[in-house]
């Protein structure tokens, strides 16, 4: 009755399960720590230059929050396919783990700055008064004010990026990009491995909770409040 599962857990079955696994995790964390390199200063400049923040520039939060919107509103399998010759001029090929991280960045970072924007916004605006009474600079109130307030909301925000750029690197599969992904496309769908296409699945799933579980404590720990 279980004898799928002897060929299921064969050496070389569960070999390419932990290359998969591994493949997963580097695009995922690649991907996510570029991604807030270029979302966080962004998220921070959307809310600096709202209309209602400390330094307010019309055109350019408008600019920028056009742009965020269009790159936010592509597929993701599209904006994959769309930035092919752009993959390939940085890293020189369009498939594998490494190729993948460019368009999971290009998806990613709009989807941060969102993030960023909304958990900026939620600090207490007699707090940024507070400072700007005081004489602090611009620099000043977003270093030691608007970032540590927000930090557990940013701490949230970042498990829920994490989540979501995982999900997007199981995409990439289909234009072969490695990872846990291309294993489940190629030997679940096209070689009708069901087994396989099971356990990859059943671990995507344990990589979200972990994901989710420790940035959700790493945000009580950091909640100054608690």
């Amino acid at each position: 009755m279980f004898d799928w599962l002897t060929g299921l857990f064969t050496p070389e079955v569960m070999g390419m399960i932990g290359q998969g696994i591994v493949e997963t995790l580097y695009m995922t964390l690649a991907s996510t720590a570029l991604s807030y390199v270029f979302g966080l200063p962004l998220g921070i400049l959307l809310v600096v230059t709202d209309k209602d923040g400390i330094f307010p520039m019309r055109i350019v939060n408008g600019v920028l929050g056009v742009i965020v919107n269009i790159l936010r509103s592509v597929p993701f399998l599209i904006l994959l396919v769309a930035v092919i010759p752009l993959t390939r001029a940085i890293v020189g090929t369009s498939i594998g783990s490494t190729a993948t991280i460019v368009p999971l960045v290009i998806a990613a970072a709009p989807f941060i700055v969102r993030l960023v924007e909304s958990s900026i916004k939620e600090v207490d605006k007699g707090v940024i008064e507070a400072a700007q009474s005081m004489g602090a600079s611009t620099f000043q109130i977003i270093w030691k004010v608007l970032l540590p307030e927000a930090r557990p909301s940013l701490i949230v925000g970042s498990a829920i990026a994490i989540t979501t750029i995982l999900s997007y690197s199981a995409m990439a599969g289909f234009v072969g990009g490695g990872g846990l992904g291309d294993l489940a496309i190629k030997y679940g769908y096209y070689r009708y491995q069901n087994d396989v296409m099971l356990i990859t699945v059943l671990v995507l799933v344990v990589l979200v909770q972990i994901f989710q579980e420790v940035g959700m404590r790493m945000a009580k720990i950091g909640d100054k409040r608690i």
